[in-house]
């Protein structure tokens, strides 16, 4: 069931423009849209990905790449990405 959820989202995600600059302030880099993009869909493919789905959001973490994704289960639009709490090296 994760991996179709998973595809499901990746074939639906979208994005705002907010939620580039939003993306920059919670990571504390400068990244583009394109390379925003390219980590969501990283991350989406990714087998190590896991999914918790709390309230009216999807929380995607996958620790290789440091990061978890917000991603509303309504619209499937991101709403940000912050670090992960450990990153496994």
């Amino acid at each position: 069931m994760t991996n179709e959820l998973l595809k499901i989202i990746q074939s639906s995600v979208c994005y705002t423009p907010l939620v580039y600059e939003r993306v920059n302030k919670k990571l504390s880099q400068i990244v583009s849209p394109t390379q925003v993009d390219e980590l969501v869909t990283r991350v989406l493919n990714s087998e190590y990905a896991s999914i918790i789905s709390r309230g009216k959001n999807y929380y995607i973490e996958e620790r290789t790449e440091g990061v978890i994704l917000t991603i509303n289960k309504n619209n499937y639009r991101l709403i940000t990405i912050n670090k992960s709490q450990e990153v496994s090296k």
